[in-house]
This record gives structure tokens, C-alpha cells and sequence, in this order.
């Protein structure tokens, strides 16, 4: 019902600011909630930020607020996650997600994109 789509993942050096995105098509408004997760290898994926479609609310994880931004473009059916500052730390595979309810908890995406890599040197 829903597709996503991401881009933008790069190898860049420790300070930098890529921006990803997550295209969606189908029935996209079935789904209320855009969120980001990633995964480092040997580490479960966490949650990382979300959006409402609908007032824009936003959550971010302890570990990217003031850092990450996400955003969104409805005309687009786009999310975006403004990276800057980037640590090594934030090394990991990001996925774009989809949810009809929840924000911060896993079990209520039921959409996923494939992910795409960022990478961060020292």
C-alpha cells in the first residue's frame, strides 16, 4: 500500500551535513507518521525522528536533537532528515518508515524503505 523510497546517504567526514530523503508513493494517507530509524552493525536499529503528516509534530532521539532536523514537503509525499554536525557515532544504516499511530515505537511502522548507508570518518 505504501513504497518508500530513500537517498541521499553518503561517506563523509565528521562535522558534515548530508540531507536524506525518503520518497512515498501509494496510500500514503493511510499513514499519519514519517519516521527515520537506523542500524549500526552489531547494534539494534533505534529510533532516530518522526513527523506528523498532519499538525507536523516532531520527536527526535536524546542522541540526535539539536543536531538532526526532519521535515516534510505533503505536495512532494517527501521526508527529509537534515543531518549536521555528524560524529562517527552516527555511522549506520538509515530507513525511512511509515506508521498509522505511533512515533518513537518500532512496532507501529509497518512501512519500510530499503535504507541507505551513511557513513562517517574521523
Amino acid at each position: 500500500q505504501v513504497q518508500l523510497v530513500e537517498s541521499g546517504g553518503e561517506a563523509v567526514q565528521a562535522g558534515g551535513s548530508p540531507r536524506l530523503s525518503c520518497a512515498a508513493s501509494g496510500r500514503t494517507f493511510s499513514r499519519n507518521v514519517m519516521g527515520w530509524f537506523r542500524q549500526a552493525p552489531g547494534k539494534e536499529r533505534e529510533f532516530v525522528a518522526a513527523i506528523s503528516r498532519s499538525d507536523g509534530r516532531t520527536y527526535y532521539a536524546d542522541s540526535v536533537k539539536g543536531r538532526f532536523t526532519i521535515s516534510r514537503d505533503n505536495a512532494k509525499n517527501t521526508v527529509y532528515l537534515q543531518m549536521n554536525s555528524l560524529k562517527p557515532e552516527d555511522t549506520a544504516h538509515y530507513y525511512c518508515a511509515a506508521s498509522s499511530y505511533t512515533y518513537t515505537a518500532s512496532y507501529g511502522y509497518d512501512y519500510w524503505g530499503q535504507g541507505t548507508q551513511v557513513t562517517v570518518s574521523s
